[in-house]
């Protein structure tokens, strides 16, 4: 285990460098910040002094030598919209980020597999036909509509919850709906073809032979043998949350990296787009290997050599 963890952490560490050294060519060929600081009538001789304190001025290739020896030191620079460290600023955003991501992806597996359950057991009942539905219109409806119509009726008309900000359950309500509502359908079905597949197979007869009860036999036999589909598909919802979930930060005014990002493109806040894809790249590579050490875990079937 030691050793294809020390591989993967190699892998992972030329995927991160590559990411954020592409990262840092595209921001640097989106424009000149001094045009967007400074105002249109401000001299050259002004813009000038500016891209010196920045380090602006000096050629690509020394910009990117000086950036990478301070990323070895997860220094990204201070942030010229906020004017403190950028790591710093994206540290302080990402467990809200974190949260949200964890309460959508609860929220979305535990209702995928309740409702992937009873579409397994009666194929072609009235559940297992609204899970299908809900998969389609999760995938058709846009985010941002989704949340302008829950914002204007438990928002708004109700008065049930908030519109934006943070504090607790209740603000986190409105957000982690509008994100697990699209992946909750293609979550369900994902169940219940996995467990389709389990309850055809010749152990299930067995077990029923021996005469287990369908309840043991869903939680001790069939649940374990098809979480590793439904594993991978959490996964991938907790990723994209937590990396984040830009539209639905911005409308319901959710403080996390998503919201951050978009900010600092507006202002190409150089310092604090990189610190951000740099935090997003660790998190993408984090959550893949534990996503593989838990396929591992659950099946041991697996080798480690099989996992690239």
């Amino acid at each position: 285990m030691a050793t294809y963890i020390l591989r993967r952490l190699v892998q992972s560490f030329f995927v991160i460098m590559g990411v954020v050294i592409l990262v840092f060519v595209l921001a640097r060929l989106s424009g000149d910040p001094a045009v967007l600081y400074l105002p249109l009538e401000a001299p050259e001789e002004l813009r000038q002094a500016f891209r010196e304190e920045h380090g602006l001025n000096r050629p690509i290739i020394v910009q990117l030598g000086s950036f990478l020896v301070d990323v070895a030191h997860l220094d990204f620079g201070d942030s010229m919209w906020q004017h403190r460290p950028a790591m710093g600023l994206v540290l302080s955003r990402l467990p809200l980020s974190l949260e949200l991501a964890t309460a959508t992806t609860i929220l979305a597996l535990g209702l995928a597999f309740v409702f992937g359950s009873i579409s397994a057991r009666h194929p072609l009942s009235f559940i297992d036909r609204l899970t299908a539905a809900t998969s389609l219109v999760g995938v058709t409806v846009p985010s941002f509509w989704l949340a302008l119509v829950l914002i204007l009726v438990f928002a708004v008309r109700f008065r049930w919850l908030p519109t934006s900000g943070t504090g607790g359950l209740r603000y986190m309500l409105l957000p982690g709906i509008t994100l697990a509502w699209p992946p909750l359908g293609s979550m369900a079905q994902v169940v219940r073809c996995s467990l389709l597949e389990q309850f055809s197979s010749p152990y299930i007869t067995t077990a029923r032979a021996k005469g287990l009860r369908e309840r043991a036999i869903l939680v001790r036999h069939v649940a374990r043998n098809a979480a590793i589909p439904v594993i991978t598909v959490a996964g991938q919802v907790f990723i994209g949350v937590a990396n984040g979930a830009i539209i639905v930060e911005t409308v319901f005014g959710w403080p996390g990296i998503g919201k951050l990002l978009i900010d600092a493109i507006s202002r190409r806040d150089f310092a604090v787009i990189q610190a951000v894809v740099f935090v997003v790249a660790v998190v993408v590579v984090a959550i893949n290997l534990v996503l593989d050490l838990l396929y591992v875990a659950i099946d041991p079937r697996i080798r480690y050599q099989r996992l690239k």
